[in-house]
């Protein structure tokens, strides 16, 4: 190759450079972005350092299957009063320090899910995209934190049951709303489950997170 060609491919790709490395460092470092992969990619403290979001529905699917064996138990008190440990330890370890959870809780992942997808939107340079997407993922993570909140108070109402017939009575109602923390609920029966208050779980809040992210650019 001639000196000259390569003295020109030398100069193009040195002046191309900080061009690229700016732009990549403009993408690091913008809030907005930032703020979306804390919910959906990434943040300190959660196991294997996934997203908040990605963290509330792996726990949420734990809560759910032992929830689920507490309704199947309905005959034996200590199994249902074990399992319903269980629900609370996945729901929130500060009320259940060991089980078979990932130590996070769907609560706290969900509460921090709602907080930063409006830290996302509220971001100075937040395009409309974002700010409409937010709405949606921020009311059906609150709804979920409502959810685990009533989930908490129901797997205590079964550890402090003395007999079966209590602790049956709230079994039933444990299992269906810990499968609503993912799922969602048809609260206005119109045959569909949305994002809005009430009604949006989990499902529902990744849906519309990942329209935000695709409408951004991200992968």
């Amino acid at each position: 190759m001639p000196a000259i060609t390569k003295r020109l491919i030398v100069i193009t790709f040195v002046a191309m450079a900080p061009l690229t490395l700016g732009a990549l460092v403009a993408h690091q470092t913008n809030p907005v972005h930032a703020h979306i992969g804390h919910v959906m990619d990434g943040f300190r403290n959660t196991p294997n350092g996934q997203g908040l979001l990605p963290t509330a529905i792996a726990e949420a699917q734990i809560a759910a299957q032992h929830a689920t064996l507490v309704a199947g138990n309905t005959d034996n008190l200590e199994a249902m009063q074990r399992h319903a440990g269980h629900v609370l330890h996945a729901v929130d370890p500060t009320e259940m320090p060991s089980g078979p959870g990932l130590g996070y809780g769907v609560k706290p992942a969900a509460v921090g899910a709602a907080r930063h997808i409006r830290l996302a939107a509220n971001s100075e340079g937040a395009s409309s995209n974002v700010a409409t997407h937010a709405q949606h993922v921020e009311t059906s993570a609150n709804n979920s934190v409502e959810r685990a909140n009533a989930l908490i108070a129901l797997a205590k109402e079964i550890q402090e049951a003395t007999t079966v017939a209590t602790a049956a009575d709230a079994a039933e109602r444990l299992s269906t709303l810990a499968a609503q923390l993912i799922a969602g609920h048809d609260a206005n029966t119109d045959g569909r489950i949305g994002w809005q208050e009430h009604e949006g779980g989990l499902q529902q809040a990744e849906q519309h997170a990942n329209l935000m992210k695709k409408g951004e650019g991200l992968p």
